[in-house]
Protein backbone atom coordinates (compact mmCIF):
# COMPACT_ATOMS: atom_id res chain seq x y z
CA UNK A 1 0.00 0.00 0.00
CA UNK A 2 1.48 3.35 -0.97
CA UNK A 3 1.51 6.40 1.29
CA UNK A 4 -0.16 8.36 -1.50
CA UNK A 5 -3.11 5.97 -1.72
CA UNK A 6 -3.60 6.01 2.04
CA UNK A 7 -4.62 9.68 1.81
CA UNK A 8 -7.05 9.31 -1.07
CA UNK A 9 -10.80 9.47 -0.70
CA UNK A 10 -12.91 7.63 -3.23
CA UNK A 11 -16.66 7.70 -3.87
CA UNK A 12 -18.47 4.79 -5.51
CA UNK A 13 -21.69 5.86 -7.22
CA UNK A 14 -23.89 2.78 -7.47
CA UNK A 15 -27.48 3.49 -6.53
CA UNK A 16 -29.18 0.19 -7.42
CA UNK A 17 -30.10 -2.64 -7.69
CA UNK A 18 -29.44 -4.90 -4.71
CA UNK A 19 -27.63 -7.43 -6.89
CA UNK A 20 -25.44 -4.82 -8.54
CA UNK A 21 -24.60 -3.29 -5.18
CA UNK A 22 -23.40 -6.73 -4.05
CA UNK A 23 -21.40 -7.08 -7.26
CA UNK A 24 -19.62 -3.81 -6.43
CA UNK A 25 -18.68 -4.76 -2.85
CA UNK A 26 -15.49 -6.56 -4.01
CA UNK A 27 -14.47 -3.29 -5.71
CA UNK A 28 -14.98 -1.43 -2.43
CA UNK A 29 -12.99 -4.06 -0.55
CA UNK A 30 -10.19 -3.86 -3.08
CA UNK A 31 -9.98 -0.08 -2.66
CA UNK A 32 -10.16 -0.33 1.13
CA UNK A 33 -7.39 -2.92 1.40
CA UNK A 34 -5.15 -0.64 -0.68
CA UNK A 35 -5.52 2.28 1.70
CA UNK A 36 -8.35 4.28 0.16
CA UNK A 37 -11.05 5.83 2.31
CA UNK A 38 -14.19 4.45 0.67
CA UNK A 39 -17.56 6.20 0.54
CA UNK A 40 -20.61 5.02 -1.37
CA UNK A 41 -23.71 6.74 -2.71
CA UNK A 42 -26.57 4.23 -2.71
CA UNK A 43 -30.37 4.06 -2.98
CA UNK A 44 -32.98 2.14 -1.00
CA UNK A 45 -32.40 -1.27 -2.55
CA UNK A 46 -28.77 -1.55 -1.51
CA UNK A 47 -28.67 0.46 1.70
CA UNK A 48 -28.79 -2.49 4.13
CA UNK A 49 -26.02 -4.20 2.18
CA UNK A 50 -23.68 -1.31 2.97
CA UNK A 51 -24.64 -0.11 6.44
CA UNK A 52 -21.98 -1.45 8.84
CA UNK A 53 -20.31 -3.26 5.96
CA UNK A 54 -16.55 -3.38 6.65
CA UNK A 55 -15.85 -2.59 2.99
CA UNK A 56 -17.20 0.98 3.33
CA UNK A 57 -16.16 3.87 5.56
CA UNK A 58 -19.14 6.14 4.89
CA UNK A 59 -22.52 5.63 3.23
CA UNK A 60 -24.50 8.41 1.55
CA UNK A 61 -28.17 7.69 0.97
CA UNK A 62 -30.13 8.91 -2.06
CA UNK A 63 -33.84 7.94 -1.81
CA UNK A 64 -34.25 7.44 -5.56
CA UNK A 65 -37.26 5.12 -5.26
CA UNK A 66 -39.07 7.66 -3.08
CA UNK A 67 -38.30 10.43 -5.56
CA UNK A 68 -39.83 8.39 -8.38
CA UNK A 69 -43.11 8.06 -6.49
CA UNK A 70 -43.24 11.51 -4.91
CA UNK A 71 -45.20 14.38 -6.47
CA UNK A 72 -43.42 16.96 -4.34
CA UNK A 73 -40.84 17.98 -6.94
CA UNK A 74 -39.59 20.95 -4.93
CA UNK A 75 -38.88 18.82 -1.84
CA UNK A 76 -37.15 16.22 -3.99
CA UNK A 77 -34.98 18.93 -5.53
CA UNK A 78 -33.92 20.28 -2.12
CA UNK A 79 -33.03 16.77 -0.96
CA UNK A 80 -31.05 16.27 -4.17
CA UNK A 81 -29.09 19.48 -3.62
CA UNK A 82 -28.44 18.64 0.03
CA UNK A 83 -26.92 15.29 -0.92
CA UNK A 84 -24.66 16.94 -3.49
CA UNK A 85 -23.56 19.52 -0.88
CA UNK A 86 -22.69 16.72 1.54
CA UNK A 87 -20.71 14.93 -1.15
CA UNK A 88 -18.80 18.08 -2.10
CA UNK A 89 -17.90 18.69 1.56
CA UNK A 90 -15.98 15.40 1.53
CA UNK A 91 -13.53 16.72 -1.09
CA UNK A 92 -13.19 13.37 -2.83
CA UNK A 93 -10.10 12.66 -4.88
CA UNK A 94 -11.84 10.11 -7.08
CA UNK A 95 -15.44 9.26 -7.99
CA UNK A 96 -16.21 5.97 -9.72
CA UNK A 97 -19.53 5.93 -11.56
CA UNK A 98 -20.38 2.24 -11.83
CA UNK A 99 -24.09 2.98 -12.24
CA UNK A 100 -23.33 4.34 -15.71
CA UNK A 101 -26.88 5.59 -16.34
CA UNK A 102 -28.56 8.97 -16.66
CA UNK A 103 -29.59 9.06 -13.01
CA UNK A 104 -25.96 9.06 -11.91
CA UNK A 105 -24.94 12.05 -14.09
CA UNK A 106 -25.67 14.89 -11.59
CA UNK A 107 -24.00 13.06 -8.71
CA UNK A 108 -20.89 12.26 -10.75
CA UNK A 109 -20.69 15.68 -12.33
CA UNK A 110 -21.20 17.74 -9.16
CA UNK A 111 -19.76 15.54 -6.38
CA UNK A 112 -16.58 17.65 -6.40
CA UNK A 113 -14.13 14.80 -7.05
CA UNK A 114 -10.98 15.77 -8.96
CA UNK A 115 -11.12 12.58 -11.02
CA UNK A 116 -14.53 11.41 -12.13
CA UNK A 117 -14.17 8.03 -13.79
CA UNK A 118 -16.64 6.08 -15.92
CA UNK A 119 -16.39 3.26 -18.45
CA UNK A 120 -17.17 3.22 -22.16
CA UNK A 121 -19.82 0.68 -21.17
CA UNK A 122 -21.86 3.65 -19.91
CA UNK A 123 -25.34 4.22 -21.34
CA UNK A 124 -27.82 7.11 -21.59
CA UNK A 125 -25.00 9.64 -22.16
CA UNK A 126 -23.89 9.20 -18.54
CA UNK A 127 -20.26 9.67 -19.63
CA UNK A 128 -20.88 13.45 -19.70
CA UNK A 129 -20.64 13.51 -15.90
CA UNK A 130 -17.07 12.18 -15.95
CA UNK A 131 -13.69 13.62 -16.89
CA UNK A 132 -11.94 10.23 -17.37
CA UNK A 133 -13.31 7.42 -19.50
CA UNK A 134 -11.81 3.94 -19.23
CA UNK A 135 -12.25 1.10 -21.73
CA UNK A 136 -15.40 -1.03 -21.70
CA UNK A 137 -15.70 -3.14 -18.56
CA UNK A 138 -18.38 -5.47 -19.97
CA UNK A 139 -17.69 -7.95 -22.74
CA UNK A 140 -21.10 -9.25 -23.87
CA UNK A 141 -21.89 -12.27 -21.66
CA UNK A 142 -18.34 -13.48 -21.03
CA UNK A 143 -17.04 -11.52 -18.04
CA UNK A 144 -18.71 -11.93 -14.62
CA UNK A 145 -20.04 -8.58 -13.47
CA UNK A 146 -17.93 -8.77 -10.28
CA UNK A 147 -14.77 -8.88 -12.38
CA UNK A 148 -16.13 -6.21 -14.71
CA UNK A 149 -16.51 -3.70 -11.88
CA UNK A 150 -13.06 -4.62 -10.56
CA UNK A 151 -11.65 -3.15 -13.77
CA UNK A 152 -12.14 0.26 -12.15
CA UNK A 153 -9.66 -0.83 -9.47
CA UNK A 154 -7.35 -2.27 -12.11
CA UNK A 155 -7.40 1.10 -13.89
CA UNK A 156 -6.18 2.65 -10.62
CA UNK A 157 -3.23 0.26 -10.65
CA UNK A 158 -4.49 -2.28 -8.12
CA UNK A 159 -4.02 -6.05 -8.27
CA UNK A 160 -7.40 -7.61 -9.05
CA UNK A 161 -6.24 -11.21 -9.40
CA UNK A 162 -8.05 -11.96 -6.13
CA UNK A 163 -10.95 -10.33 -4.29
CA UNK A 164 -13.31 -10.79 -1.36
CA UNK A 165 -16.94 -9.99 -0.70
CA UNK A 166 -18.38 -8.91 2.66
CA UNK A 167 -21.77 -8.27 4.22
CA UNK A 168 -22.62 -6.51 7.49
CA UNK A 169 -22.47 -8.71 10.60
CA UNK A 170 -25.86 -9.85 11.86
CA UNK A 171 -27.36 -7.84 14.71
CA UNK A 172 -28.39 -9.65 17.87
CA UNK A 173 -32.06 -8.90 17.18
CA UNK A 174 -31.82 -10.53 13.75
CA UNK A 175 -30.02 -13.57 15.16
CA UNK A 176 -32.77 -14.03 17.75
CA UNK A 177 -35.55 -13.40 15.22
CA UNK A 178 -34.27 -16.03 12.79
CA UNK A 179 -33.56 -18.46 15.60
CA UNK A 180 -37.20 -18.15 16.62
CA UNK A 181 -38.40 -18.69 13.03
CA UNK A 182 -36.40 -21.92 12.81
CA UNK A 183 -37.09 -23.21 16.32
CA UNK A 184 -39.43 -25.98 15.14
CA UNK A 185 -37.23 -27.30 12.32
CA UNK A 186 -35.68 -30.75 12.69
CA UNK A 187 -32.16 -30.13 14.02
CA UNK A 188 -31.01 -33.50 12.65
CA UNK A 189 -31.65 -32.37 9.07
CA UNK A 190 -29.81 -29.90 6.87
CA UNK A 191 -31.50 -26.62 5.92
CA UNK A 192 -32.28 -25.82 2.30
CA UNK A 193 -33.57 -22.34 1.50
CA UNK A 194 -35.64 -22.21 -1.68
CA UNK A 195 -36.19 -18.79 -3.29
CA UNK A 196 -38.40 -19.42 -6.35
CA UNK A 197 -39.32 -15.84 -7.28
CA UNK A 198 -37.63 -12.86 -8.89
CA UNK A 199 -38.58 -9.71 -10.77
CA UNK A 200 -38.80 -10.95 -14.38
CA UNK A 201 -41.37 -13.52 -15.45
CA UNK A 202 -38.87 -14.89 -17.97
CA UNK A 203 -36.43 -15.67 -15.12
CA UNK A 204 -38.94 -17.91 -13.34
CA UNK A 205 -38.44 -21.66 -13.42
CA UNK A 206 -41.53 -23.70 -14.34
CA UNK A 207 -43.86 -24.37 -11.38
CA UNK A 208 -44.14 -28.06 -12.19
CA UNK A 209 -40.36 -28.35 -12.08
CA UNK A 210 -40.37 -26.80 -8.61
CA UNK A 211 -43.10 -29.17 -7.45
CA UNK A 212 -41.21 -32.20 -8.71
CA UNK A 213 -37.96 -31.09 -7.09
CA UNK A 214 -39.66 -30.31 -3.77
CA UNK A 215 -41.22 -33.78 -3.78
CA UNK A 216 -37.73 -35.27 -4.04
CA UNK A 217 -36.38 -33.11 -1.19
CA UNK A 218 -39.19 -32.94 1.34
CA UNK A 219 -38.41 -36.01 3.45
CA UNK A 220 -34.67 -35.61 3.83
CA UNK A 221 -34.20 -31.86 4.37
CA UNK A 222 -35.72 -28.87 6.16
CA UNK A 223 -37.20 -26.80 3.33
CA UNK A 224 -37.44 -23.08 4.03
CA UNK A 225 -39.09 -20.89 1.39
CA UNK A 226 -38.05 -17.27 1.04
CA UNK A 227 -39.53 -14.36 -0.87
CA UNK A 228 -41.46 -11.12 -0.60
CA UNK A 229 -45.10 -10.59 0.32
CA UNK A 230 -46.11 -10.86 -3.34
CA UNK A 231 -44.52 -14.32 -3.55
CA UNK A 232 -46.69 -16.00 -0.92
CA UNK A 233 -49.17 -17.35 -3.49
CA UNK A 234 -46.47 -18.70 -5.82
CA UNK A 235 -44.68 -20.44 -2.97
CA UNK A 236 -47.86 -21.98 -1.62
CA UNK A 237 -48.64 -23.29 -5.11
CA UNK A 238 -45.33 -25.09 -5.48
CA UNK A 239 -44.71 -26.32 -1.94
CA UNK A 240 -48.09 -28.03 -1.46
CA UNK A 241 -47.96 -27.64 2.31
CA UNK A 242 -44.34 -28.75 2.60
CA UNK A 243 -41.75 -26.83 4.60
CA UNK A 244 -41.78 -23.36 6.11
CA UNK A 245 -43.03 -20.41 4.06
CA UNK A 246 -41.24 -17.24 5.21
CA UNK A 247 -42.29 -15.10 2.24
CA UNK A 248 -42.82 -11.54 3.45
CA UNK A 249 -41.68 -12.38 6.97
CA UNK A 250 -38.04 -11.27 6.79
CA UNK A 251 -36.37 -8.00 5.93
CA UNK A 252 -33.03 -7.91 4.14
CA UNK A 253 -30.82 -8.18 7.22
CA UNK A 254 -32.95 -11.05 8.55
CA UNK A 255 -32.71 -12.81 5.19
CA UNK A 256 -28.93 -12.54 5.40
CA UNK A 257 -29.03 -14.17 8.85
CA UNK A 258 -31.37 -16.88 7.51
CA UNK A 259 -28.88 -17.64 4.74
CA UNK A 260 -26.10 -17.79 7.31
CA UNK A 261 -28.09 -20.57 8.99
CA UNK A 262 -28.53 -22.56 5.78
CA UNK A 263 -26.60 -25.37 4.17
CA UNK A 264 -27.88 -24.86 0.63
CA UNK A 265 -29.73 -22.20 -1.35
CA UNK A 266 -31.70 -23.10 -4.48
CA UNK A 267 -32.78 -20.02 -6.38
CA UNK A 268 -32.87 -18.13 -9.67
CA UNK A 269 -30.91 -15.23 -11.11
CA UNK A 270 -32.06 -13.03 -8.23
CA UNK A 271 -30.98 -10.82 -5.38
CA UNK A 272 -31.32 -13.76 -2.99
CA UNK A 273 -28.81 -15.77 -5.03
CA UNK A 274 -26.32 -12.92 -4.86
CA UNK A 275 -26.92 -12.54 -1.12
CA UNK A 276 -26.34 -16.25 -0.61
CA UNK A 277 -23.06 -15.99 -2.50
CA UNK A 278 -22.03 -12.90 -0.54
CA UNK A 279 -22.55 -14.58 2.83
CA UNK A 280 -19.99 -17.22 1.73
CA UNK A 281 -21.82 -19.80 3.88
CA UNK A 282 -24.49 -21.83 2.02
CA UNK A 283 -23.77 -23.72 -1.14
CA UNK A 284 -25.75 -22.27 -4.02
CA UNK A 285 -27.57 -23.88 -6.93
CA UNK A 286 -28.87 -21.15 -9.22
CA UNK A 287 -31.25 -21.74 -12.10
CA UNK A 288 -30.88 -19.48 -15.14
CA UNK A 289 -33.56 -19.15 -17.78
CA UNK A 290 -33.31 -16.03 -19.97
CA UNK A 291 -30.29 -14.33 -18.40
CA UNK A 292 -26.59 -15.17 -18.95
CA UNK A 293 -24.78 -17.41 -16.49
CA UNK A 294 -21.51 -15.89 -17.67
CA UNK A 295 -22.51 -12.50 -16.25
CA UNK A 296 -24.50 -13.12 -13.11
CA UNK A 297 -23.77 -16.58 -11.71
CA UNK A 298 -22.01 -16.94 -8.35
CA UNK A 299 -18.31 -17.46 -8.95
CA UNK A 300 -15.83 -19.44 -6.89
CA UNK A 301 -15.49 -23.02 -5.69
CA UNK A 302 -17.21 -25.37 -8.17
CA UNK A 303 -17.91 -27.73 -5.28
CA UNK A 304 -19.95 -24.96 -3.69
CA UNK A 305 -21.53 -23.02 -6.54
CA UNK A 306 -23.24 -24.28 -9.67
CA UNK A 307 -25.54 -22.53 -12.13
CA UNK A 308 -27.80 -24.52 -14.42
CA UNK A 309 -29.83 -23.72 -17.53
CA UNK A 310 -31.14 -25.30 -20.69
CA UNK A 311 -29.28 -25.40 -23.97
CA UNK A 312 -31.73 -23.65 -26.28
CA UNK A 313 -30.46 -21.64 -29.24
CA UNK A 314 -32.24 -18.55 -27.93
CA UNK A 315 -30.43 -18.65 -24.58
CA UNK A 316 -29.40 -16.33 -23.12
CA UNK A 317 -31.57 -13.63 -24.69
CA UNK A 318 -31.39 -11.26 -21.70
CA UNK A 319 -34.86 -9.88 -22.46
CA UNK A 320 -37.53 -9.21 -19.86
CA UNK A 321 -40.20 -10.46 -22.23
CA UNK A 322 -39.83 -13.50 -24.46
CA UNK A 323 -39.80 -12.63 -28.17
CA UNK A 324 -40.59 -16.11 -29.46
CA UNK A 325 -43.91 -17.07 -31.00
CA UNK A 326 -46.71 -18.08 -28.64
CA UNK A 327 -46.17 -21.86 -28.76
CA UNK A 328 -42.49 -21.43 -27.92
CA UNK A 329 -42.83 -18.58 -25.44
CA UNK A 330 -40.71 -18.91 -22.30
CA UNK A 331 -39.41 -22.34 -23.38
CA UNK A 332 -36.26 -21.62 -21.39
CA UNK A 333 -38.23 -21.71 -18.12
CA UNK A 334 -38.75 -25.47 -18.58
CA UNK A 335 -35.03 -26.19 -18.14
CA UNK A 336 -33.00 -27.56 -16.47
CA UNK A 337 -35.08 -30.59 -15.56
CA UNK A 338 -35.63 -31.34 -11.84
CA UNK A 339 -33.48 -34.49 -11.96
CA UNK A 340 -30.45 -32.43 -12.95
CA UNK A 341 -30.97 -30.00 -10.07
CA UNK A 342 -31.55 -32.88 -7.65
CA UNK A 343 -28.30 -34.48 -8.74
CA UNK A 344 -26.41 -31.38 -7.58
CA UNK A 345 -28.39 -31.21 -4.35
CA UNK A 346 -27.23 -34.73 -3.53
CA UNK A 347 -23.64 -33.92 -4.50
CA UNK A 348 -23.49 -30.72 -2.43
CA UNK A 349 -25.31 -32.00 0.62
CA UNK A 350 -23.31 -35.21 0.85
CA UNK A 351 -20.09 -33.18 0.73
CA UNK A 352 -20.09 -31.50 4.15
CA UNK A 353 -16.92 -29.46 3.46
Amino acid sequence: MSKENSKKKVLIIRLSSMGDVIFNVPLANKLKENGYEVSWLVGEKGLQILENNPSVDKVFFAPVEKWKKSKNILKNFYEYIEIIKNLRNEKFDIALDTQMLMKSIPFTMFCGAKRRIISKSAREFSFIGANEIIPRVFDKFNIPVVKAYLKYAEYLGLDVSYFNVTLPPSKEDDVNFVSDLLKDTDKTKQNIVIAPATTWVAKHWDKNNWRELIEKLKDKYNLIFSGGKNDVKLIDEIRNGVGLNLAGKTNLSQLIELLRNSDLLISLDSGTTHLGWATQIPKVISIFCCTPIGLYAPIGDKNKYVSLSGDLTCQPCHHKKCRLKEKLKNSCTKFPKPDEVFKYVQKFMENKN
